[in-house]
């Protein structure tokens, strides 16, 4: 496996002048052999200008969040990773990688959750190269195998967690894919990771950009969470009706405003609960008192 490290170089300005110093030496040489009449010494120019040529493969202009990866007849040599001006071995071939911080959005996939449920999930991937030897040495071509790593990843990840979960916040198993983002968020991440290392490449951040159940089940599944939301309030209802009964009957019994036995206190309870717990208004009976004393 390639390890990246810093290829040798010099300043590109400073290799600059000596290349037009080499070039003005072979006009000189020239020169001097066409007035010496040597013909004996016309391959000392011809070696400068061939050397000038070769030379000027070495000259390398590096923008910001980008590397170069050296290569001298097939063996890594190096890699430039800095923005600037520089000079290397002229012989070496130079291949540009982007270190610039990459999106991808995967497409829609089709799969099943951990209950067995089909889904159409989708992700965004943020993602950077940070070794470049590993990126272009390693993989065919580190974009596609990014982009089919993070489907083959959002997959995985997507048969561990339920859609949605049926259990109480504080259960180990209570993850789900909609109702556990950064969880899901986060498992994503370091499978992803663990996939693109040979890569080179750092994921940044994974999100869901798209989460639903398959067409064919979407209606009962959506009768079955209307289910459950008025399950859950009707629990909520009757837990706070419950309460405001318990509160009712120590206050009075507190204050001493009336006293009720047991009869009359499962009495009062029960049309307490029933006017509370109702899913409509209640109707008031007023008793005005009995025809006889």
């Amino acid at each position: 496996m390639s390890r990246e490290h810093p290829a040798t170089t010099i300043n590109g300005f400073v290799a600059l002048l000596l290349w037009f110093g080499l070039a003005g030496l072979a006009a000189w040489r020239i020169y001097a052999i066409a007035v010496s009449h040597d013909v004996g010494a016309v391959w000392q120019p011809i070696l400068m200008i061939l050397a000038w040529l070769i030379a000027i493969g070495g000259f390398a202009v590096v923008q910001p969040n980008e590397g170069r990866v050296l290569l001298f007849f097939g063996k890594y040599i190096g890699s430039i990773t800095r923005a600037g001006f520089f000079y290397a071995n002229p012989l070496a071939a130079m291949r540009p990688v982007s270190l610039k911080v990459h999106n991808f959005n995967s497409e829609t996939l089709k799969v099943n959750d951990a209950r067995g449920n089909p889904i159409e999930i989708a992700a965004v991937v943020v993602w950077r190269v940070t070794e470049s030897a590993k990126a272009l040495l390693e993989v065919e071509e580190y974009r596609g195998f990014v982009s089919i790593q993070a489907e083959t990843a959002l997959r995985s990840v997507a048969q561990r967690f339920p859609y949605d979960s049926h259990e109480d916040d504080s259960h180990p198993d209570s993850h789900s894919l909609r109702g556990s983002p950064d969880e899901v968020s986060h498992a994503l991440m370091e499978e992803l990771q663990a996939r693109l290392e040979v890569a080179g490449v750092q994921v940044i951040d994974c999100r869901l950009s798209h989460l639903a159940y398959a067409p064919e089940i979407a209606q009962a599944m959506l009768r079955r969470q209307q289910a459950e939301a008025v399950v859950a309030a009707r629990r909520q209802i009757v837990e706070g009706a419950v309460s405001m009964v318990e509160m009712g009957l120590r206050r009075l019994e507190e204050h001493g405003t009336v006293v009720l036995d047991d009869e009359r206190k499962a009495s009062m309870i029960n049309n307490l609960l029933v006017a509370l717990v109702a899913d409509r208004e209640a109707q008031p009976v007023i008793n005005t008192g009995s025809m006889y004393s």
